[in-house]
């Protein structure tokens, strides 16, 4: 993913919430349940990814000092996630410009079981050059993929546990 996307959509969800108020939504359209500590905004960008331009839909929010977000793509093609997922992870590691990241593997209830359905947890630096702490996770279900983050100056690991634990599909 372009840099230039990704600081867009930090921008473009950001959102002010003083405390984390946890509240479960449903995105009709993939079947992924999620639970956000604030009310998330919705961006929709076109980008290359996966090989062609594809659309990105995003649901994000701010609150507590820590930025989450949901971004999915449809592929049309679930024979394309695994390469999908590991080029997004590598893509998001770039932009923060992260040094080496721990990873364990990750599939909530109802998704693909794939070896690039991962959690990712790394440092790196915004742009600016200060020092962000990043926990993310990957995820594919039919022929959507998924990432969900959490960025943040000082990680809340109890808030990114709680965020990733609420996703999953019916």
């Amino acid at each position: 993913m372009p840099r230039r996307f990704s600081a867009a959509l930090l921008f473009a969800l950001a959102a002010c919430s003083p405390t984390l108020d946890w509240r479960e939504l449903h995105d009709e359209a993939s079947g992924l349940r999620m639970t956000f500590p604030c009310k998330p905004d919705r961006a929709e960008h076109r980008a290359d990814f996966a090989g062609a331009s594809r659309v990105l839909l995003a649901q994000g929010c701010e609150a507590g000092g820590l930025m989450f977000a949901v971004v999915q793509s449809d592929l049309g093609d679930a024979g394309r996630s695994e390469q999908a997922l590991q080029d997004w992870n590598r893509a998001t590691l770039a932009n923060i410009q992260a040094q080496p990241a721990q990873r364990s593997h990750f599939v909530p209830r109802g998704a693909l079981d794939l070896p690039a359905s991962q959690r990712v947890r790394a440092q790196g630096r915004r742009a600016d050059g200060s020092t962000i702490e990043s926990q993310a996770v990957y995820f594919a279900r039919g022929t959507r993929v998924f990432q969900a983050v959490v960025y943040a100056k000082a990680m809340r690991p109890e808030a990114a546990d709680t965020f990733f634990t609420g996703l999953g599909f019916e």
